[in-house]
């Protein structure tokens, strides 16, 4: 093996590992909720708090990897994974495990940012073009392989909520191991850390379109707002409610469930990654109705035909609802804002997976998951529809 491709093959192992500890807890909601009679809103919470340390590590800590060099900034935030999955193994209640979850949350975002920019400096620059396409591949395929994987060992393994974590904290070990070993492109000096961190790297940057952009923007916004709560739905809540809706129960069956969602988002984006981006964003917006309405109908159907429906629709939605997001953004931005918009474009999508969680789960412990699941589905209907609809109508989409 070439010393780049193997180069390559250790900074996307580091990648798959990093993002692959985010979602190996999905499955284990169940369990937990099981073993220390928790509320649905406290699990909701546990979700909710890990979703926030990623997206302080995305305002606080993005602009890291520039200032550090990748290699610093992804080994720190692998050994932070570590941590926290040991805190989230040995956790003995919510409060302890929140704690794990937050750390795993922000440094998972961390190793997303830094691996990215990292396949550019590893590659040669004859293939660097395609770096951001093998980076949303692995991306995927990392977190679909958590929740399989958690699945798995929830469903089979000794002491699951224990076991689970013991080949995401192996498996950390040897990514920090290889990533001493990549070596940097010799043409490409930007690769090197340049100055040391200061109170400025940190200070978030948030920004907006210029006023004729406005109306488009907040259209792009809608995307992953509504692709990212959907999502967040199947991570934090389908263990919670699966039993309605197939006759298999368990970890294995929403981790499959959830793995499916992930690798068929990454195909689907693959296939019509060179549609218009109109179609697109109207095609996600109503796939994400859609798959909505088919889970709110399978709350009586309990049909497992109408389960892996809706899974598929999710995808369809998500991938091409992401799709649509940043072409839109690479048209709105200029070279000035083009990291604040993407910054604000992200933190609505993280937001979109936060708050209807917290909803859902309050409202499920007072009015039971079928009120809450049937409150939050209904609300995605009407905002997916109403969204493709001014989404479809609106200038910019077209030009």
């Amino acid at each position: 093996m070439s010393p780049r491709l193997r180069s390559l093959s250790l900074l996307s192992f580091a990648m798959v590992v990093g993002v692959m500890g985010t979602a190996l807890i999905s499955p284990l909601y169940g369990l937990y909720q099981q073993a220390w009679h928790l509320q649905t809103v406290q699990v909701s919470l546990i979700y909710v708090i890990y979703m926030g340390g990623a997206l302080c590590a995305l305002l606080l800590f993005g602009r890291l990897p520039d200032v550090l060099g990748f290699k610093t900034t992804m080994t720190w935030a692998l050994a932070a994974i570590w941590v926290g999955t040991l805190v989230s193994m040995l956790a003995w209640d919510a409060v302890s495990l929140t704690v794990g979850r937050f750390i795993v949350g922000a440094a998972s975002s961390m190793v997303t940012t830094s691996a990215s920019l990292g396949f550019v400096h590893v590659a040669p620059p004859e293939k660097r073009h395609r770096m951001a396409m093998l980076s949303s591949i692995l991306i995927a395929f990392g977190f679909g392989v958590g929740p399989l994987m958690g699945g798995i060992l929830g469903q089979w393994a000794p002491a699951p909520l224990v076991t689970t974590y013991v080949p995401t904290l192996v498996l950390a070990l040897l990514g920090i191991a290889g990533l001493r070993q990549v070596q940097v492109h010799p043409h490409d000096r930007a690769a090197a850390p340049r100055r040391r961190a200061t109170w400025a790297d940190i200070v978030p940057r948030l920004t907006w379109p210029a006023a004729q952009d406005s109306g488009a923007f907040v259209l792009t916004c809608t995307l992953p707002f509504v692709a990212f709560g959907v999502f967040g739905l199947y991570a934090s809540m389908l263990p919670l409610f699966l039993d309605k809706m197939v006759p298999w129960h368990g970890p294995v069956v929403s981790g499959t469930a959830l793995a499916l969602i992930l690798f068929a988002s990454s195909g689907f984006q693959l296939m019509a990654r060179h549609a218009p981006v109109r179609w697109t964003g109207v095609a996600g917006l109503l796939a994400t109705a859609a798959s909505n309405a088919v889970l709110l109908a399978n709350l009586l159907a309990g049909s497992t035909v109408l389960f892996f429906a809706g899974v598929l629709l999710t995808a369809l939605g998500h991938a091409l609802s992401m799709l649509a997001g940043m072409t839109m953004i690479n048209k709105i931005a200029t070279a000035n804002n083009r990291s604040g918009l993407l910054s604000t474009y992200l933190v609505v999508g993280y937001i979109g997976s936060m708050a209807p969680m917290l909803g859902i789960g309050w409202i499920a412990d007072r009015w039971g998951m079928n009120v809450a699941l049937g409150c939050f589905c209904s609300a995605v209907v009407v905002m997916g529809c109403v969204a493709a609809w001014r989404y479809q109508a609106h200038p910019r989409t077209g030009a």
